[in-house]
């Protein structure tokens, strides 16, 4: 299939919505401030940056922030992840290929292999990787000198990470979630990148069922944007933002179809609970870390469900949100109990 010229210009409106500066960046106000500060005092040096290391949920700015550091630094930015690094060959490989002042992205840093790890303590503090040749008694290590380079690290568990990385960064932020009226900001820039007109109503309430994060809110936007150009008149007001978030199933909480079914089995089938992760996942058809990892944070978030000792319960104002009459018990987590007597 040829790409067209719409094509074109779509995909470059696409890449277009993530910021290229922390000017352009909405939200995380600390955040951005104390890396401003960093950045600048580095760049009025001309020093590489300090290692900065990101964490948070998914989706909220980490892998454009660590392009922001680039820019600001008027560096090249080299990415990989955790994942995707599984010798330490493959992380000396890397590292000797980064010329001065590059930055390398790692996401997912928490999830690098144990040598790997080794290597990137003494790459980060002295700027060096010792090779091994050989093997066995006659193995040699021979010192390899590395240009200054500034590492950027995203990780959604921070607790994962060992001590002696960790320490390693000069600069740590956590992300936040976002609150709706930044979640607005971001929407409305995003619709004037996709030369889609959107209103202020229609704004709100999508950021309303973001579930605080700027991924899910251009994800969205997007499909709004179909249904005003296949069933309305191009526009994106508030009907069509209604309309739209109901054929795609997120309802005006922002849970969506696994949300609500994780919900519904905990309190149809299991009382309300307690119940053990992988019997709720296995209720719903889903793996346990889907659950764990997806619904169950924004859920508790929410305060419709509770994690205790013995396993998920539902509150009341979930109950409530399914409309369902909450047992007598439900406001305080410990309907179900009785179970376990």
């Amino acid at each position: 299939m040829v790409s067209t010229d719409s094509d074109v210009i779509e995909r470059s409106n696409e890449a277009a919505l993530r910021p290229r500066s922390l000017d352009e960046f909405v939200g995380q106000q600390v955040v951005r401030s104390q890396l401003s500060l960093m950045l600048r005092a580095a760049v009025s040096r001309e020093a590489v940056a300090d290692h900065v290391l990101f964490s948070g949920p998914p989706g909220l700015g980490k892998t454009t922030l660590a392009m922001i550091v680039a820019g600001e630094m008027r560096s090249t930015l080299r990415v990989s992840s955790g994942p995707a690094i599984q010798h330490a060959g493959d992380l000396a490989a890397i590292l000797s290929s980064l010329d001065e002042g590059d930055v390398l992205f790692l996401d997912e840093i928490h999830r690098l292999a144990r040598p790997v790890e080794e290597m990137l303590y003494l790459a980060m503090e002295d700027f060096r990787v010792d090779v091994v040749v050989g093997k066995g008694a006659g193995a040699t290590s021979i010192p390899l000198s590395l240009p200054a380079f500034t590492v950027v690290g995203a990780t959604t568990r921070a607790g994962l990470l060992p001590a002696p990385l960790r320490d390693r960064f000069g600069f740590t932020a956590h992300l936040d979630f976002y609150e709706p009226a930044d979640l607005q900001k971001i929407l409305v820039r995003s619709a004037a990148m996709l030369g889609f007109e959107l209103d202020a109503d229609a704004a709100a309430e999508i950021a309303s069922r973001s579930r605080g994060t700027p991924r899910i809110a251009n994800r969205l936007l997007r499909r709004v944007r179909d249904w005003a150009q296949i069933h309305g008149s191009g526009v994106g007001d508030l009907p069509a933002a209604q309309a739209a978030l109901t054929v795609y199933e997120v309802d005006e909480l922002g849970l969506d179809r696994l949300d609500r079914a994780v919900l519904r089995a905990l309190c149809t089938r299991f009382g309300g609970g307690p119940v053990g992760l992988s019997t709720l996942a296995v209720s719903v058809g889903e793996e346990t870390e889907t659950v764990e990892t997806v619904a169950e944070p924004f859920l508790v978030r929410e305060g419709l469900m509770s994690r205790t000792p013995r396993g998920r319960v539902a509150t009341a104002d979930a109950w409530i949100h399914l409309g369902l009459e909450p047992p007598a018990d439900a406001a305080n987590g410990t309907q179900g109990s009785r179970l376990f007597d």
